[in-house]
């Protein structure tokens, strides 16, 4: 990582102590490389992945400009779901601290447009939202795009894997020509390009480094001779290593879900992330894994997209990707912070010459192994150490974090290390617990009050 400091560039000095408030210690290396042309007001195509710093690319970029006295919607940023959209907003209002009155309104599916549409009313400075969101304010005229000066496509590849190609198309139509364009996508195949040749000028090309060497992740590639054995193989391998959190890629949605039974059925506490989930069932799902409530994440790789778990102990590739750079990325989510990684990949005879590639693609000989033996199917699974609870009251009803660990912890029933990750949204909130506390905490939360008020409270 890169150690550079913000103080080196032309920025606002409210926004620099605030960063330094934040905890931001230095910039990472898309900060670094990007940063200077953002605030010069080039366009940018940045390739960087989720857990690089982007989003404080743009944000910053977005704030060091903005009239907090013009209640016009001044920026848009564009993401491709409804997670990623909550926290690009969320972390630009915490960078936006220092600056009164800043308004960020999230556009997003799932929730009634005429909420949204009320809020666009009484003016927003920054809009982020999904493209097919946008789209319907943009239709029924309750958007107004006049005044944008600022453009962010941000996980513009996956956008495209969306399906949200004219969605994207139709918006940009309604934003001035005059304006600043940031493009963020993780990989940068010929319809990236496509995009922004069309709506870009003279755009900056920046591949931001990895904050991880690939010395730094371990990788090892485990030979089968037939495909009835992937599945066998996944669970020798978890069996083998026995990891806190474990995501693993499969190439179809097909084989996500039979692998996901699979797991189950074996006794492991697991979730499948696919396309056919709706957005409660993908956010809960997002929560129990992040919050170490599930140990495995079976998902495809376009599902995958947008998770920002920086503990990730091991990636298996149920099948080995076909495009090198897929791989890379893959393998790429654990190995961060400074941590060691570790990446198995189940390969069959007739997929040597991906493996092939992808060791030309690494500049190094890529060696195969033997599975782990079978008898460690004998030994017992592992579980997940941590239960989500879901509070059915939020932000709207003025709970905080503070106020449930209180509730939680007040009659010492339960130790403050026995709660986890606490996260708050409007109308609901999640707190995770030592799965040993469960009926204890359930107890506490469903007879107590907080806030003056009682909450349903029930394991999810």
């Amino acid at each position: 990582m890169s150690h550079a400091a913000f103080s080196t560039l032309d920025l606002q000095q409210e926004l620099i102590a605030n960063l330094a408030e934040l905890g931001f210690e230095g910039m990472t290396p898309i900060q670094a490389d990007a940063l200077p042309q953002v605030l010069e007001g080039q366009d940018v195509i940045a390739q960087a992945k989720t857990g690089s710093g982007k989003t404080a690319v743009f944000g910053l970029g977005i704030l060091q400009k903005l009239d907090p006295k013009n209640f016009s919607v001044q920026s848009v940023v564009m993401c491709p779901t409804r997670e990623l959209v909550e926290q690009v907003a969320e972390e630009i209002r915490r960078l936006a601290r220092p600056i009164a009155n800043v308004k960020v309104l999230t556009l997003c599916g799932g929730t009634p447009l005429r909420p949204q549409a009320d809020s666009l009313k009484h003016g927003a400075h920054i809009v982020v939202g999904t493209p097919g969101r946008i789209l319907d304010h943009l239709d029924k005229q309750t958007l107004d795009l006049d005044s944008v000066s600022t453009l962010v496509l941000d996980e513009a590849d996956r956008m495209l894997d969306m399906g949200f190609q004219d969605a994207m198309d139709n918006i940009v139509e309604e934003i001035p020509r005059q304006r600043q364009t940031l493009l963020f996508s993780a990989t940068y195949p010929k319809e990236i390009q496509a995009i922004a040749e069309r709506v870009m000028y003279e755009p900056t090309l920046i591949h931001a480094k990895e904050q991880h060497t690939s010395a730094s992740i371990e990788q090892d590639f485990y030979r089968i001779s037939d495909e009835g054995e992937r599945d066998v193989a996944v669970r020798l391998l978890l069996l083998q290593f026995r990891p806190d959190s474990t995501v693993i890629f499969c190439n179809t949605k097909r084989h996500v879900k039979d692998l996901t039974q699979y797991l189950k059925q074996s006794g492991f506490s697991v979730l499948a992330l696919h396309g056919d989930l709706d957005q409660k069932e993908r956010d809960q799902a997002l929560i129990r894994f992040s919050n170490n409530s599930v140990s495995i994440m079976v998902a495809t790789d376009v599902a995958a997209r947008g998770l920002d778990i920086d503990s990730l102990d091991l990636v298996i590739n149920y099948h080995i990707a076909s495009d090198p750079e897929v791989h890379v990325h893959r393998v790429g989510r654990t190995g961060r912070a400074g941590n060691k990684g570790h990446a198995c990949s189940i390969v069959i005879d007739k997929e040597k010459h991906k493996l092939k590639r992808l060791g030309e693609y690494l500049g190094q000989e890529l060696e195969t192994w033997g599975l782990p033996d079978t008898k460690l199917l004998k030994e017992p699974t592992f579980r997940a150490p941590m239960s989500t609870i879901q509070i059915d009251g939020g932000k709207k009803q003025k709970l905080r974090p503070g106020d449930i660990l209180g509730a939680l912890t007040a009659d010492y029933r339960i130790e403050g290390n026995d709660v986890g990750k606490i996260q708050v949204a409007n109308s609901w909130a999640y707190v995770a617990v030592k799965t040993d506390v469960l009926d204890t905490a359930l107890q506490l939360l469903n007879k107590g009050k907080m806030k003056g008020k009682k909450f349903r409270a029930r394991k999810i």
